[in-house]
């Protein structure tokens, strides 16, 4: 999850009144007057890599300025780093998603935004149709956690964008934010994201495309779920691994890159479980290093793929070089 304060109020207003159904999500967040863009043409939204014999493909929803030091737990230190990094809030962020061509399957990991956070983003669907892959042909789609730049993509006007897929998401996750006694007592500001669900997620349960795993799973061959709880309480990364090569997605370990590799005890308003989440970091971050297989995150830099290393007591980010070696036809 990720958003300024302006973002945060935007997507919020038009949850509480969609409920009444006043009001609709674009008029508001329209109303909600975003920073004017930096660029007049969108840029292209994919980037293509292989995992062994995996076709695995980044697809950018777009990127959203927000004031991170607003949002992170130690702005100070946080406003250091991003001085060094030559960052003046607000910053860019991306939200990625990424398309897995597993056999007959097309797997997608996490549908972005949708309409929920303005015309920067929504552009999930656009890099999808230029990769050559509709809507309509996703088999499956990974949820690395329910909140609404994961899941907002799922619908449009309470209509489903991928009526042929198959969710895929943590048991722990779905129960947290499906039980309305929870979300009634939950802080801000995960209690104004539980009436959401009903809107992204709810058609797909009343259809029966949802499927729920529990801990640790092997969902198809070559992909097997890994428990990354904190963030929220039912997150889950996807380990993708084919001839002796690995990628794990991660959902939101990473918000704001260039401190939380410094500083991995920095955490997000948006976590749900604050030390739990400072602590799966820490522990994503040091496997990772040791072990030194790609990682791909929905809110790096696009495309959001590459390594971790450590230095000393904190970490850097290797991201992978841009490929384009293919030969023309």
């Amino acid at each position: 999850m990720l958003g300024s304060v302006r973002f945060r109020s935007a997507f919020l207003k038009p949850i509480f009144l969609l409920t009444l159904g006043s009001v609709s999500f674009a008029s508001l967040i329209a109303a909600a007057a975003p920073p004017e863009p930096k660029l007049d043409k969108m840029q292209a939204g994919y980037y293509r890599l292989k995992l062994g014999k995996v076709d695995v493909i980044a697809l950018s929803d777009g990127t959203l300025g927000f004031d991170a030091i607003k949002e992170l737990s130690k702005p100070a230190e946080a406003k250091k780093l991003l001085a060094k990094a030559y960052l003046i809030p607000p910053i860019d962020a991306s939200v990625n998603a990424f398309l897995v061509q597993l056999d007959k399957r097309l797997i997608l990991v996490d549908t972005g935004t949708g309409e929920l956070f303005g015309p920067s983003l929504n552009k999930l669907t656009a890099s999808l149709n230029v990769v050559g892959v509709q809507p309509e042909q996703i088999t499956d789609i990974l949820v690395t956690h329910i909140h609404p730049d994961h899941t907002g993509g799922l619908t449009v006007g309470g209509r489903k964008i991928f009526p042929n897929a198959m969710l895929h998401v943590n048991k722990k996750e779905l129960d947290f934010w499906t039980d309305k006694t929870v979300g009634e007592k939950a802080p801000e500001p995960t209690k104004s994201f539980f009436k959401g669900v009903s809107i992204t997620v709810g058609p797909y349960l009343a259809s029966g495309q949802v499927k729920t795993f529990e801990g640790e799973a092997q969902l198809f061959p070559g992909i097997r779920t890994l428990p990354a709880y904190g963030h929220t309480p039912g997150q889950s990364y996807y380990v993708l691994e084919d001839g002796g090569e690995k990628l794990e997605f991660w959902g939101d370990t990473v918000h704001v890159q260039d401190v939380q590799f410094d500083a991995p005890s920095v955490t997000i308003k948006f976590d749900v479980d604050q030390k739990q989440a400072g602590t799966q970091r820490k522990k994503a971050f040091a496997d990772a290093a040791r072990n030194g297989y790609l990682v791909a995150m929905p809110h790096m830099n696009f495309p959001g793929i590459g390594h971790v290393r450590q230095e000393g007591d904190h970490y850097r980010w290797i991201p992978v070089p841009y490929v384009n070696d293919a030969l023309k036809k």
